[in-house]
Order: C-alpha cells, then structure tokens, then sequence
C-alpha cells in the first residue's frame, strides 16, 4: 500500500501541470479578466464539491481490506490522482492568484521565477503526499475495522466538501 501511495502522490504532483500552465500562458489573466469564464469555472468547482459530498454521505458501503484483490494498475492510479488535483479549485485560486504576487511583474526572468515557485510547490505536494499516504497505509487496517469510525470520517468529509463549496460559492474574483 506504501507504494500505491507514492505513486498517487507523483499522480497528484502530475495534476498541478495544468494549473501551472494556465498560469505560465495568461490564461489566469484571461479567467480573471472575464467575469463569464471565473463564473463558470466557479459553479464547475462547487458542483463537483457537492456531488463530492452527497457522494461521500450516500456511501454507506464497509470497508474491507482485500489483500487478494489485484492491485490497480499505476497507470490507473495516476490518472485518477491527476484528475483530482485538476479539479482541485484550491490550486486553480493558488495559481492565479496566490502564487503570482510573489513573482515581480515584467521581471526579466519572471517566467523562470514562476517555474522555480511552482517547481517548489511540487516537490512540497509530493513529499507531504508521500507522507500522508504512507502515515494512511500504516493505519488503514485499524479504521477499516472499526465500522463507527468510518463513518465518522465520511461525516467529517463531506462537510468540508460542502464548507469549501459554500466558500468557493461566496469566492468573488
């Protein structure tokens, strides 16, 4: 399970590509500039944090470790973490808004900058990814097995899903 995560982390590190390159090509500017396309991309991000959370509550199925199932393969699981972090609204509001203050406007090597910030981004998401998903593995048996437990943590999941949906909601540009 060690692994599965750190491929996942690499599959999430992956997904921050796309924002990245919406920042490098302006089309943060452009998202920030028309009212029409942050709108849009705003309902997007709070109908998939409420899907996400009607989703979570529903789930009423157990969990169960099921070590003689074969694994997914990498190539599915970084595909899947890629697709998260691409609909993560966190990291489009981080690249377009956040990370560029820090990057002096028509610097000359302002676009080296940029890529050395995000670089650092990225090798900050992957190593506390690793951790979280290794810390997971280490103690997956342990809530698995306790039903209370589980549900709890999907309680808790999907109230932040409609707390960042709320916010995301209330986001102005």
């Amino acid at each position: 399970m060690a692994r599965a995560s750190i491929v996942a982390a690499f599959g999430c590190t992956l997904g921050i590509v796309p924002h990245l390159i919406a920042a490098v090509t302006g089309t943060a500017a452009l998202l920030r500039a028309s009212g029409l396309a942050f709108d849009a991309l705003r309902a997007a991000g709070v109908v998939y944090l409420l899907f996400m959370a009607v989703t979570t509550l529903g789930d009423k199925s157990r969990l169960a470790v099921q070590d003689d199932q074969p694994a997914r393969s990498p190539v599915r699981v970084i595909g899947s973490a890629m697709l998260a972090n691409l609909l993560n609204p966190k990291l489009t509001v981080f690249f377009f808004a956040f990370l560029p203050q820090f990057v002096p406007p028509h610097a000359p090597d302002e676009l080296a900058r940029l890529l050395l910030l995000s670089g650092a981004f990225m090798a900050m998401t992957f190593v506390v990814f690793v951790i979280y998903g290794v810390g997971a593995a280490v103690v997956r048996r342990h809530v698995i097995e306790r039903p209370r437990v589980i549900q709890q943590v999907r309680r808790v999941f999907a109230a932040s899903f409609v707390g960042l949906g709320i916010k995301l909601a209330a986001t102005s540009r």
